[in-house]
């Protein structure tokens, strides 16, 4: 797969399908972008576990914090790395060794491992690197461009409110 595109479509399925989402490098900072990225998904209707061993058993946005993914008791749909490239090779090695496997290894911004990206989709899992879900999600849903942004996406389709104003991706209610 080619790493420095992906389709919208592809975003968008890994959106829709994923429903628990392990964010390594958690943190308690509300200015951290993982701490933003999480609040974000969690109002979306994701399960937000934060993965941190510095502040494992204390809790972030009401979810308790694990010292590793292995220490998750529950199935991972996606795994968010918050760390360096070095670090999301490591993290991917201990993904590919869950049970069940996750469904996606997601870098955030600025972290590109193509080696951990080939044993993963090798594997059978999506990747995704250098880029933010929470960003991806105001991009598809709409939100993107209430902040100023250029989605580089026209259309004339209208966006989804629900019932409390949170523009959504239109995600069956199965989400939560």
């Amino acid at each position: 797969m080619d790493h420095s595109h992906y389709s919208q479509y592809y975003i968008r399925d890994i959106l829709n399908t994923v429903r628990t989402i392990a964010f390594v490098g958690a943190s308690k900072n509300t200015i951290r972008p993982s701490y933003m990225a999480m609040m974000y998904m969690q109002q979306k209707g994701y399960r937000a576990i934060p993965i941190n061993p510095g502040l494992a058993g204390d809790k972030i946005l009401g979810e308790t914090v694990y010292a590793s993914i292995s220490d998750v008791p529950e199935p991972i749909d996606m795994v968010d790395v918050f760390r360096n490239a070095e670090a999301a090779g490591e993290i991917t090695t201990e993904a590919l060794k869950l049970t069940p496997l996750p469904k996606v290894i997601w870098m955030q911004l600025t972290i590109v491992n193509e080696e951990a990206a080939q044993r993963a989709e090798e594997a059978g899992l999506k990747v995704v690197m250098n880029r933010c879900p929470k960003m991806e999600y105001g991009k598809l849903c709409g939100e993107w461009g209430w902040m100023g942004a250029n989605s580089g996406r026209i259309t004339a389709r209208r966006g989804t409110i629900t019932g409390d104003r949170i523009q959504s991706l239109g995600i069956s209610k199965a989400v939560g």
